[in-house]
């Protein structure tokens, strides 16, 4: 397509964009509510959603709908429209494709964004979009730019992404991406980093921040608080970094460009602590008015193999996390997480799409925060007594 006729597909893209937000974003259904719903009966399911393939993504729609994305020879997808007690059919978003994760809910549109790689990065990337509640898909232009110091950005395999709520840039798409330095290679792992894109055309354009403090790491999952500050969670693919083993954080003051105050979170386990590198992780804050409840998955093992599905939370926005339970004990590896919104069938449900589970394949949990405080104390900070939010 010639260069005048992908500017004007791009400007008339955004207009109809821009037109359509008055369907999700123009505040008729909150983003946040009460911690209350999330504080029912105590409540676990665990249900098998696919056979075989790897690599989960997980996101609930603004109609509440569970979207769960999967697949390293094709990209497809499952809905579950009653807050994940039952499942469609498979759906099918590209194929062949390479899960690059990072799927993303526009939450001014309504629109899905599924993020495809023609194969194991790096690779050439394709952005699909649903605009039906992720029932199809549509291969979608999309411009992803290189990163300020020039290298190009690749997907494989971050959370979810997530729409910023506050700020000057309310609005602004944004998931976790990371820099490759040419191959998944040993060799070149000193130079790999994690970094973000972001885009403020409705994913028309993405943008590519500063890289992440720490080099020697990728795969990460970033998560807005209450005061707009992105909280940015990141696995090592390094082992001669300090405590490689144990997951990064870092925070963005300026909607994601840039990375400051990187520390390692000793609390949180990367993996299982016999390798070399570490394992993806979940990562989504409860969508309570506020308050800043972060929930982490990963798998939390002594034994030289990836098992054991675990979850944490968080009641300060990431600086501690004083309460883990144990999901699925026994094969586990990657996952994500997502919360429920207000007002849907998933208000009040948490969504951790793992591999593995009783019947293999990938997974999907769901539970309440109730469930989780029943879990163990890790002695990093403190319980908040929830006592006076469920009478």
């Amino acid at each position: 397509m010639p260069v005048t006729q992908i500017t004007v597909f791009r400007t008339l893209s955004v207009l109809l964009l821009a037109w359509s937000s008055a369907a999700a974003g123009d505040g008729k259904q909150p983003f946040e509510g009460p911690i209350s719903p999330f504080l029912d009966a105590p409540e676990l399911t665990v249900s098998q959603v696919f056979d075989g393939e790897r690599f989960p993504n997980v996101v609930v729609s603004m109609k509440g709908t569970v979207i769960v994305t999967w697949g390293s020879s094709r990209v497809v997808a499952r809905r579950s429209e009653d807050g994940g007690v039952s499942w469609g059919e498979v759906i099918t978003i590209a194929d062949p494709g390479f899960q690059g994760g990072g799927t993303t809910v526009d939450e001014m549109t309504g629109d899905l964004l599924a993020f495809v790689e023609a194969h194991h990065p790096p690779a050439e990337v394709s952005v699909y979009r649903s605009r039906d509640d992720g029932m199809t898909w549509q291969k979608t232009p999309a411009v992803i730019h290189d990163s300020p110091v020039g290298h190009r950005t690749s997907m494989h395999m971050n959370e979810h992404g997530i729409t910023l709520r506050h700020g000057p840039h309310r609005g602004r798409l944004i998931r976790a991406s990371r820099y490759y330095a040419g191959k998944n290679d040993r060799s070149l792992w000193p130079l790999h980093y994690t970094n973000a894109i972001f885009s403020d055309d409705r994913g028309l354009t993405w943008h590519t921040s500063n890289p992440f403090p720490e080099v020697g790491t990728g795969e990460a999952a970033v998560a807005e608080l209450s005061d707009g500050t992105i909280y940015y969670n990141s696995r090592v693919h390094w082992d001669k970094r300090p405590q490689n083993t144990r997951r990064r954080m870092a925070l963005s003051h300026d909607s994601g460009m840039t990375w400051t105050d990187w520390s390692v979170v000793e609390i949180l386990p990367d993996g299982h602590q016999h390798r070399s590198y570490g394992c993806m992780g979940g990562l989504t804050r409860l969508p309570v008015k506020g308050q800043d409840i972060l929930i982490f998955s990963n798998i939390d093992t002594s034994n030289p193999t990836r098992e054991r599905a675990t979850v944490w939370a968080s009641f300060d926005g990431g600086k501690t996390w004083p309460v883990k339970r144990l999901v699925f004990n026994g094969p586990s590896a990657y996952s994500s997480l997502e919360a429920g919104r207000p007002g849907t069938p998933s208000e009040g449900y948490i969504y951790l799409f793992f591999e593995g589970g009783p019947r293999g394949g990938g997974s999907v949990a769901r539970f309440n925060l109730s469930w989780l405080l029943e879990g163990e104390e890790t002695g990093d900070g403190s319980i908040p007594d929830y006592s006076k939010a469920i009478r």
